[in-house]
């Protein structure tokens, strides 16, 4: 089966921008199988982030959305369209009131340049008001749009039991991880259900993973 012409929309986790590796990993992969990778900048205010994202999925029209940890937590409120949510991150406000406010550098190169941002009040207070749209609208045809995988060894998130009550146990994978993805696990556990979202037929086979 083709997968030809496909788009794919990776939205990176906190801290980070459009040239992180695991989506130039993906791009490199899946541009031989014909499918483009869009990887944007995310705005760093969590409301214009939101109002971003949205707009970009109506421009584009993506077939799959990928997204990582605080990514995750915008991609649940995507909806209809199909995502993979790794280590998503669904209480942004709490832990970086937990973490304390400041100055923090971004771990990969941004387009306009920008080498840190500054978390403070007024991203917590953005970041609480745009969790209160997540877990919203979710049909029974919506969970099936909808996969989260999880590492066993993340130290720094864990929001299975988020997941598991909204969208349920069996849309729920569990990987040899941490937090932040590698080569390994982006090849052997994220690609191969890319590659199945992203072709024609019935839905990725549960149980067999």
């Amino acid at each position: 089966m083709t997968m030809a012409n496909k788009k794919v929309l990776y939205i990176h986790g906190f801290a980070s921008a459009g040239s992180t590796g695991s989506a130039t990993q993906m791009r490199n992969h899946l541009y031989t199988k014909g499918v483009q990778v869009l990887s944007p900048d995310v705005p760093v205010s969590p409301l214009q982030a939101i109002s971003f994202l949205r707009a970009l999925v109506e421009q584009e029209q993506p077939d799959l959305i990928v997204a990582t940890s605080m990514g995750a937590m915008y991609a649940e409120q995507l909806k209809g369209v199909s995502r993979i949510l790794v280590n998503p991150s669904f209480h942004m406000a709490r832990l970086l009131t937990f973490r304390g406010l400041g100055r923090r550098e971004f771990r990969n190169k941004r387009l306009d340049g920008a080498t840190e941002f500054k978390v403070d009040k007024q991203m917590i207070q953005e970041f609480q008001e745009v969790e209160k749209g997540s877990f919203k609208g979710i049909t029974p045809q919506e969970k099936q749009l909808v996969w989260g995988l999880f590492g066993t060894q993340d130290k720094l998130v864990n929001c299975q039991a988020d997941f598991a009550k909204h969208y349920g146990k069996e849309q729920m994978l569990l990987f040899e991880g941490e937090h932040f993805l590698n080569d390994k696990v982006l090849s052997k556990v994220v690609m191969p259900l890319v590659e199945e979202s992203l072709t024609p037929g019935p839905s990725p086979r549960r149980g067999e993973r």
